[in-house]
């Protein structure tokens, strides 16, 4: 999607695109595929981006930059969560996220009312950051010209932005919060979209994700996820560009001294060799720069950015087709299990549920919905299996999902009438991904966004797109960085007004800053 989003912006603006997708269809983790009548989404149903107001729905400002809408289907809540049983919550503790951000913050505060005041101010903080993102045009962070302007059109929003650039969002939640049991649930509200606890995770991003979903809200695309990566591709076409399929790359051609490379074309495993101005990879950069550049060229930030991050896990993932009263009325669409806060963390301890059918019927046959369960988990524990042990430990894994999804859904084993399972080797196969991970997350506490990495990179001609890149993982927060792309791209192309000399010196100290952190 950041590949897509990107292109779909260059193509807008007049630029020659060409997008070399590897598998058959567009879209990578946000792709669905079909079986049996069911259309199921590859990845996350929990859609950010889709409204109507303001800066931050990039989803709808990108398709129609390439003359496309979609209808969506609003969801009432974000997330139910089913959290821990403790002395507090003998039961557990469960707390809905209400589209309305004062219903969700009554309930939480219902919950903690001890912590009341620290709830409110604590997602108060995360306002302050969401109102300014929304009130200025988001396009390159490496782009002084682009900044200057935004400056001057709203000083206090960039001021405000400033103030949160080296802030992650536990330590601004302890400013607020004290009670244990309310920061683990701070943690989760950062793991379950970015795969690290909240002193990892940097506060800005935060800010997006805990406002629009009830800003914009979580809308739903009629016809599934896939369809936003096949429009975006529709419209690429319809504005000049080229899309092609089972086109897999091999090696980002490099021409010039081995001190000081540009990017040139790119090589496929077939042979065939395409020349450009300019190589823009949505591939992950350990699958960028080791894979199809290799480490004897590997540049010295690249280094460095091995030493601050490392692997996200990947997934395994359980596509379900059901009997329709295996739900009950009512049920949300968007769950999110965990029985023992230690486990978060860990491989399988959270477990992600999606019924997506509950807002587009279309998605199933007649008296069926789908359940889509996903937990984070590592290739290593599928490495070295032989074919027959890989597929008892695929049934062995699904059977403890289904038993834990009983607790929400009792007697919810007997209504599966189809199944369909992946694991990390899965993800790595289809989606061309090293190990299978969904991106990098931080080795060590990040000094909030500064030292993640933006979309250019130190081989002239070469930028960096999606889940590596600022702002990480997230369909919305990959098309974000799909807008920074092309912006910076198309000014590097002198397709946008930039101003040269300021540009280099300023770029200039921000890859130092970055490297220093």
């Amino acid at each position: 999607m950041g590949g897509l989003a990107t292109a779909a912006r260059m193509s807008a603006k007049g630029a020659k695109v060409l997008v070399l997708e590897k598998y058959l269809v567009p879209g990578g983790s946000a792709a669905h595929f079909k079986r049996e009548g069911y259309t199921f989404d590859v990845g996350s149903s929990m859609m950010f981006g889709f409204g109507s107001d303001g800066t931050t729905n990039l989803i709808t400002k990108c398709l129609e930059a390439v003359g496309k809408r979609m209808d969506t289907v609003p969801d009432p809540t974000q997330v139910l969560y089913h959290l821990p049983k403790s002395e507090r919550f003998p039961d557990g503790l469960e707390v809905p996220v209400w589209r309305k951000y004062e219903d969700f913050v009554k309930e939480l505060s219902s919950k903690f009312p001890h912590e009341a005041s620290g709830i409110k101010s604590f997602y108060d903080e995360g306002w302050k950051v969401f109102n300014s993102l929304n009130s200025i045009e988001l396009k390159s962070l490496e782009e002084p010209r682009y900044l200057m302007s935004q400056f001057a059109r709203n000083p206090i929003a960039c001021l405000t932005l400033a103030t949160f650039l080296t802030a992650n969002t536990g330590e601004v939640a302890r400013r607020f919060i004290n009670d244990p049991e309310l920061l683990r649930f701070i943690d989760l509200e950062c793991y379950i979209w970015s795969t690290v606890n909240a002193d990892y995770t940097p506060m800005i991003n935060s800010g997006m994700v805990f406002c629009d979903r009830h800003f914009g809200g979580i809308n739903y695309p009629v016809g599934g996820v896939g369809l936003i990566a096949e429009n975006l591709a529709d419209g690429i076409c319809e504005h000049g560009g080229t899309v092609v399929y089972k086109a897999n790359v091999k090696e980002i051609v490099l021409e010039g001294p081995k001190d000081a490379p540009r990017a040139c074309g790119v090589k496929l495993a077939d042979g065939r060799t395409f020349k450009s101005k300019t190589v823009i990879s949505n591939a992950t950069r350990w699958d960028t720069f080791e894979k199809m550049i290799g480490d004897d060229r590997l540049p010295e930030s690249e280094q460095l950015f091995r030493n601050r991050y490392k692997k996200a896990p990947s997934f395994f993932t359980m596509h379900l087709g059901v009997k329709a009263d295996a739900l009950p009325p009512g049920t949300d669409c968007h769950h999110i299990l965990l029985e023992d806060w230690a486990q978060m963390e860990d491989a399988r301890g959270t477990l992600f549920l999606s019924m997506p059918s509950l807002l587009d019927p279309s998605l199933a046959p007649d008296g069926h919905h789908i359940v889509h369960a996903f937990t984070p988990d590592w290739i290593d524990a599928w490495s070295g299996l032989s074919p027959d042990e890989y597929e008892r430990a695929k049934a062995d894994v699904a059977s403890q999902l289904i038993a834990r999804m009983e607790a929400v859904f009792p007697g919810l084993k007997d209504k599966i009438v189809f199944k369909e399972v992946g694991t990390p080797r899965t993800h790595r196969r289809f989606l061309n991904r090293d190990d299978g991970t969904y991106g990098p997350i931080p080795s060590r506490r990040p000094a909030g966004m500064l030292s993640m990495p933006f979309n250019t990179t130190d081989i002239e001609g070469l930028y960096c797109v999606g889940d590596s890149t600022f702002p990480g993982q997230g369909v919305n927060a990959v098309v974000f960085s799909g807008f920074g792309c092309a912006h910076r791209a198309l000014c590097d192309l002198g397709k946008e007004p930039t101003w040269p000399v300021v540009d280099k010196g300023f770029n200039a100290l921000l890859r130092s800053l970055r490297n220093s952190t």
